[in-house]
């Protein structure tokens, strides 16, 4: 598991008991929405939109608000909000290279807060085609060892079409080319398997090993820029080493 990675878990199992419950129904809502409109309303043939109702099942949120979320993506809902998702590119401190994908009904106001959380962090943001050639979109799934074992993951990997399948600490990653993103998930979900993270997201072709103190410095920015209200997602190239993560755990 890569050190990001595994900072994003310890993140969500630490924050989990004490994170703002509207915050968390406010991200699983766009999500609802964006999968919706980019796939249609039904779940048995939306495999992103089936992921969101799975994750927002599990966060506890209510069906009504997930029906009223689906129905506003799919065009149902005519007086729905309009949402639009937009990936920016910057760098945070020490040359970091950052990817911030946002699902917003005024990107005016995302990027007025994004630019001021990166200059406030001693970062910038940076022009479309700066940043994301340095990173590659691939298929990523993250779910309990408890779950399903390792033999059988990387079965299910294998028949999939992944890359890789690895184990650590308690969790299962599988990540593949894009194309696999729709086996993987249709064979997680035969095999009853909710995954705690799933869908397309980000990995940097390289990584920047900085001094244990700069990374907890750029992953506090990282942290700002990820508690922005737009925000869905952010990657960066950093690599967290272990000393880092147990850093920023004591501060």
């Amino acid at each position: 598991m890569s050190g990001h990675s595994k900072w994003s878990t310890i993140k969500r199992k630490k924050g989990a008991a004490d994170a703002k419950r509207g915050a968390i129904f406010t991200r699983l809502t766009r999500e609802l929405v964006m999968a919706a409109r980019e796939g249609g309303g039904d779940p048995d043939s939306n495999f992103r939109l089936r992921l969101a109702v799975d994750k927002a099942r599990s966060e506890n949120m209510p069906k009504d608000n997930i029906e009223r979320a689906i129905k506003r993506g799919s065009g149902e809902d005519k007086d729905g909000v309009v949402f639009e998702q937009i990936t920016y590119e910057g760098y945070a401190p020490h040359g970091v290279a950052v990817m911030v994908e946002t699902v917003t009904d005024n990107r005016n106001r995302t990027v007025s807060d994004l630019r001021h959380a990166f200059t406030k962090a001693g970062g910038n943001m940076a022009e479309p085609g700066a940043v994301g050639w340095q990173f590659d979109r691939i298929a990523y799934f993250s779910f309990p060892a408890s779950a399903l074992n390792f033999d059988k993951a990387f079965e299910l990997g294998i028949e999939a079409g992944a890359n890789d399948v690895v184990e650590e600490d308690g969790n299962i990653e599988i990540t593949g080319p894009v194309e696999s993103f729709k086996e993987i998930a249709t064979l997680l979900h035969k095999a009853k398997v909710q995954p705690e993270e799933a869908g397309l997201r980000m990995t940097p072709r390289q990584e920047v090993e900085l001094s244990t103190e700069d990374t907890v410095q750029v992953l506090k920015a990282l942290e700002t820029i990820e508690d922005l209200d737009d925000v869905q997602n952010v990657y960066s190239n950093l690599k967290v080493s272990d000393e880092a993560i147990a850093a920023i755990e004591g501060a």
